[in-house]
């Protein structure tokens, strides 16, 4: 029996919209202010127990507490990230947890979080992160304190006792004495920190926040990434397969047939020779003609592998020839470097083909407008059509496959279609 992992499925990894304005400033103050108090929870519990755990291992009981510890140290890493991900409006991606196969024993089912890197990451956080807690914390409260008193200073320094011999800041440094020149310094000071106040409370959250990332989301983000790697290679397998499978068919039900028609037409016309040379002439002009049909189709699905132009000239050729060809009028432009990778070339071209022959097919449009510029590091591909529109890839209609031979490259696939309205086919491609 393998071991297995686990996504976390009761909180939504995607971020929440980012505050902004006054709110952002409310929720970083927030996420500073809570900051300490949740982590200096989950240092003593955590600390604690794992202490006692690891005191106690000599009994059996014992060694059970480090397993509890871990598993507390999970919780408070979740808890992290559903902070920062509905506080500061941060991406924070759930790791795939380790956990014991289905049917095994107590002692294995206690013991497999000791056996996950991920879990003691969660315990350094609530061990660490008491630290950018409490500097959190501290600049949240010096902050917002230091703001207010500035503010309000001109307010209730009147309930401060005047003492003749004692000396104000604004004397001090040389700026007058005297409750007035004492309230306009405190009122410049409070007016200072309010305008920075929104920095200061970002960067604190961040300083505690990137910490978190670093450890709670770093490893998710991996797990991730092999995923999407994974689900590319599955991807380029089952529509490298389905391309196969097609050009298997096409051959059966085109070339092959015609080359079987070929064969019986020479076939008959040698025997005509002798005995009706004027049939057998006419035979050899069927046979001709068929021969032609079959090269023609072999043309045509060659460019369904690797269309010669798009290897000779480039994608942009490749591109220009296959609009001229279209059924329907197509306005285009095509803005695109002439050195692109190979699979990024045939994917747009393919993307290109496979919706040009749904307009055609399907739409019913009387037009067309074709788009593939170079964005970034990305090739984007925009087909539109004044048709009918409804197209769906559960329809099937080629857009199915199309999106899985873009999951192949890491590429997108976006489609609007409401009925009686159009159809417009985004791609995105990296390049």
């Amino acid at each position: 029996m393998t071991e297995t992992v686990s996504m976390p499925t009761q909180f939504p990894i995607a971020a929440s919209a980012r505050p902004r304005g006054v709110r952002r400033v409310l929720y970083d103050t927030g996420y500073n202010l809570s900051a300490f108090v949740i982590a200096l929870v989950a240092f003593v519990v955590v600390l604690v127990d794992i202490a006692l755990g690891v005191s106690l291992s000599i009994l059996i009981g014992g060694v059970l507490l480090i397993p509890v510890g871990v598993m507390v140290a999970r919780g408070f890493a979740r808890f992290e990230r559903i902070r920062m991900r509905g506080m500061l409006g941060k991406e924070a991606p759930g790791p795939r947890y380790l956990c014991a196969p289905e049917g095994s024993g107590f002692w294995r089912r206690m013991l497999t979080p000791l056996r996950d890197p991920q879990s003691w990451l969660d315990v350094v956080w609530s061990l660490v992160g008491l630290v950018t807690g409490t500097l959190a914390f501290a600049v949240a409260v010096v902050w917002w304190a230091a703001m207010l008193t500035g503010l309000t200073y001109w307010f209730w320094q009147m309930w401060i006792p005047d003492n003749p011999d004692d000396e104000g800041l604004a004397e001090l440094i040389g700026l007058g004495s005297g409750r007035t020149a004492e309230s306009l310094l405190n009122l410049a000071i409070g007016v200072l920190l309010l305008v920075t106040l929104p920095f200061a409370m970002r960067v604190a959250a961040l300083i505690h926040s990137s910490l978190a990332s670093v450890l709670l989301c770093s490893r998710a983000e991996l797990q991730d990434q092999v995923v999407r790697v994974e689900d590319s290679r599955d991807a380029a397998r089952l529509a490298e397969a389905e391309s196969l499978r097609r050009l298997e068919r096409d051959i059966h039900d085109g070339p092959q047939q015609r080359l079987v028609r070929l064969t019986m037409d020479l076939g008959r016309a040698r025997k005509q020779v002798a005995d009706d040379p004027d049939r057998a002439a006419a035979t050899l002009d069927e046979a001709l003609t068929q021969a032609r049909e079959t090269v023609a189709e072999l043309r045509s699905l060659s460019r369904g592998i690797a269309p010669p132009l798009l290897v000779d000239r480039g994608l942009a050729a490749a591109l220009e020839e296959m609009l001229t060809h279209s059924v329907v009028p197509v306005s285009s432009r095509i803005e695109v470097p002439e050195q692109l990778p190979p699979h990024v070339e045939t994917a747009v071209y393919f993307v290109v083909a496979e919706a040009l022959t749904n307009v055609a097919k399907h739409s019913g449009a009387k037009s067309a407008d074709v788009a593939v510029v170079l964005d970034g590091g990305t090739v984007m591909v925009r087909v539109e059509d004044d048709g009918v529109g409804g197209a769906h890839p559960a329809k099937g209609l080629g857009l199915a496959g199309l999106r899985q031979r873009l999951s192949a490259v890491d590429g997108t696939l976006e489609i609007t279609s409401p009925e009686w309205g159009g159809t417009t086919l985004v791609a995105r491609i990296p390049a």
